[in-house]
């Protein structure tokens, strides 16, 4: 079986997603989109992150972010689900803890919640479709701050 120094990388920079201490970083990904679920876990492993959890709406999002409390270091969320929108998980969240890492995912055409998620307290934003690179981009720029 082949391992990762048996085959000479075009890109042997360290992941994105481990911390300092060598650790990845743990991600909880809620979104009612099995595809975009699915797109983003797949971002994120590539980079190093954990893919901690992944919640199907808002109410599921609030309760594993809270089971896994403090052990998670980023929650994307999606806008727009049922049961309970992500605005409203943003809230429930940041009620639970101040220092929440939340980062929204939305659909264009959606400005004006993204603005309001940002003043409630999402540190930045994702827009649909998902682009790798502006993804990772945004998502290591809030983490490595």
């Amino acid at each position: 079986m082949l391992v990762k120094s048996d085959v000479p990388g075009i890109n042997d920079k360290e992941p994105e997603g481990l911390k300092e201490d060598g650790t990845a970083y743990r991600v909880l990904i809620v979104d009612d989109s099995m595809f975009i679920a699915k797109q983003l876990g797949q971002i994120f492993t590539s980079e190093g992150f954990e893919v901690a959890g992944t919640a199907a709406d808002g109410a599921q999002g609030v309760e594993r972010y809270k089971e896994m409390y403090p052990h998670i270091d980023l929650v994307t969320m999606d806008i727009t689900m049922p049961v309970m929108d992500g605005v409203s998980a943003l809230e429930k969240i940041l009620e639970f803890d101040k220092n929440a890492v939340v980062i929204m995912v939305s659909a264009l055409g959606k400005e004006d919640v993204v603005k309001k998620s940002l003043l409630m307290g999402a540190k930045s934003y994702i827009v649909k479709p998902l682009d790798r690179k502006k993804v990772l981009e945004r998502v290591v720029s809030i983490l490595k701050r």
